[in-house]
């Protein structure tokens, strides 16, 4: 946060010393108000660019085995542009690091999970997809699993068969997962 806002400052300089240079080049014929304005648009340009390019550069960073299955889109009234082009406010990834799938029961699937929300902490837990009934239960440290590998006391959401979480978990995402274990 502290790098954004800098680079907020940065640009603001840099949009304000670009019209004051135009202002200077000009032999003072531009208007005054030329150097505050390129002020304000230069940090205006910093907050957007920022805004919309996090979901990429928090993309880019990850690993190839965590694949990101749902963008979260947003419009506002207090940003005008949103209604132009939404702004990703959170993004959910499935971990495919941790991947698990037993001989026992093969239809199960562990997988992790991330969400990540702009300027929030990643938060990261264990989700078992059931790829033979479309269903996915998120598993806390209360959690138990029987002898088979199916919990025990969760709660089961279903999903429908093209829903891209489940595909994901189930096929091993685009980069076809680690190899099953038994």
């Amino acid at each position: 946060m502290l790098l954004e806002f800098l680079a907020v400052i940065v640009a603001g300089f840099g949009g304000g010393g670009t019209a004051h240079f135009l202002y200077r080049l000009s032999a003072r014929r531009l208007p005054e108000w030329l150097t505050p304005v390129g002020v304000a648009a230069g940090m205006l340009a910093m907050v957007v660019y920022l805004e919309y390019s996090w979901a990429d550069r928090f993309e880019r960073g990850l690993p190839e085995d965590i694949v990101v299955v749902s963008r979260n889109q947003h419009v506002s009234w207090m940003r005008p542009w949103t209604y132009a082009v939404p702004l990703t406010n959170r993004i959910i990834a499935v971990d495919n690091r941790i991947r698990q799938r037993t001989s026992r029961n093969p239809d199960l699937v562990l997988t992790g999970v991330i969400l990540q929300e702009r300027w929030a902490l990643t938060m990261g837990f264990q989700s078992m997809f059931d790829c033979a009934t479309a269903r996915r239960a998120d598993l806390t440290e209360n959690t138990r699993l029987d002898e088979d590998g199916i919990p025990q006391a969760a709660d089961w959401y279903q999903l429908g068969p093209e829903d891209p979480f489940l595909r994901v978990a189930c096929e091993g995402g685009a980069h076809g997962g680690p190899p099953e274990t038994g």
